[in-house]
């Protein structure tokens, strides 16, 4: 008995739906497990009863937004049928209309994976939230993209960008300049997401006014940090003490995210990073959001989700690697 079922749409929404070379409805096809195909303005669907309802859901949703004058690009339509395949019970709509932001109205910020989504919620709702995962998972970007919408809501009135400077092979001392251009590089990665998110001339007033402030872990010490939204970034390269100097850093109004990656640990031999130590202590503490992101997750380049996984089958941890 066949299960096909058909909806209608717009020309133009069907040009958009289906994309450059049909390649949207191909990559449905391949999450779903059915078979979609268009004569005029008509979609008809094929394949497991089950399946049929949540692309048909897809599809009304899609028709809906469309409908309102939403824009879509061929990526976020492909992004959000990964996520809703992840997870059903989120929608099309739910990616537009909530997931989606703008923090400053230079661009637009969604996440890419089911576990970037959690992790932006966990960012909404919790006061401390941890992200650790991989290089390449958006962990410093969508917190940085988060602490500059809310300063812009007003939510807080400042921005505070941290990273302790540990050298990964380099000495710092014989880097040329003062204090600030030798740990400046440390910094940089923070810049970057900033100068991504808001005009450059803008991030630039913001600096001058320490309405943004961008500083070495160690300038933390001895600071109430009230009012502000507050990224810890690399704190895999804390000491056990650093990471307790700085949460207890956190003031009354104030948000904190601390990323980093436990497999990237440029800390002396011997040395404990202060992010496992954090991750072991505070996991219990129900105000306190741990989010975990792995190689599916990666959202660069894809040849640095292939030099993750490689890593991952070669490390210490893995079984087979044991001699």
């Amino acid at each position: 008995m066949s299960n096909l079922r058909k909806l209608e749409l717009p020309p133009q929404g069907l040009k958009t739906l289906f994309g450059v070379q049909d390649q949207n409805i191909k990559y449905l096809e391949t999450l779903f497990s059915v078979s979609i195909g268009a004569r005029g303005n008509e979609i008809m669907i094929d394949g497991d009863a089950d399946h049929i309802r949540k692309v048909e859901q897809i599809f009304r949703d899609f028709a809906e937004l469309f409908d309102e004058g939403n824009q879509f690009t061929d990526k976020e339509l492909r992004d959000a049928f990964k996520q809703i395949a992840d997870d059903t019970a989120y929608s099309l709509k739910d990616y537009f209309t909530r997931s989606r932001f703008n923090p400053s109205g230079k661009k637009a910020v969604a996440p890419k994976t089911a576990n970037q989504r959690k992790y932006i919620e966990a960012i909404q709702d919790k006061d401390l939230t941890f992200g650790i995962g991989p290089a390449g998972t958006g962990k410093s970007f969508l917190a940085v993209a988060m602490a500059v919408q809310a300063l812009f809501e007003k939510k807080v009135s400042r921005i505070i960008l941290t990273r302790p400077a540990v050298e990964a092979g380099e000495k710092l001392g014989f880097l040329p300049g003062d204090l600030q251009d030798k740990v400046d590089p440390y910094l940089r990665p923070l810049y970057d997401a900033l100068f991504d998110l808001v005009d450059n001339e803008r991030v630039t007033k913001m600096l001058e006014k320490r309405i943004i402030e961008i500083a070495p872990l160690a300038f933390m010490r001895g600071r109430t940090l009230s009012d502000a939204f507050i990224i810890l970034d690399e704190a895999q390269n804390t000491t056990g003490e650093q990471m307790k100097m700085f949460l207890t850093r956190i003031g009354f109004g104030s948000k904190v995210v601390v990323t980093g990656d436990i497999t990237q640990i440029d800390l002396p031999r011997g040395q404990r990073s202060g992010l496992k130590e954090a991750e072991r202590v505070l996991q219990n503490i129900e105000e306190i959001e741990f989010v975990y992101f792995g190689k599916k997750d990666v959202v660069r380049h894809r040849l640095v989700q292939l030099i993750v996984e490689a890593y991952e089958d070669n490390s210490e941890d893995n079984p087979q690697n044991d001699r």
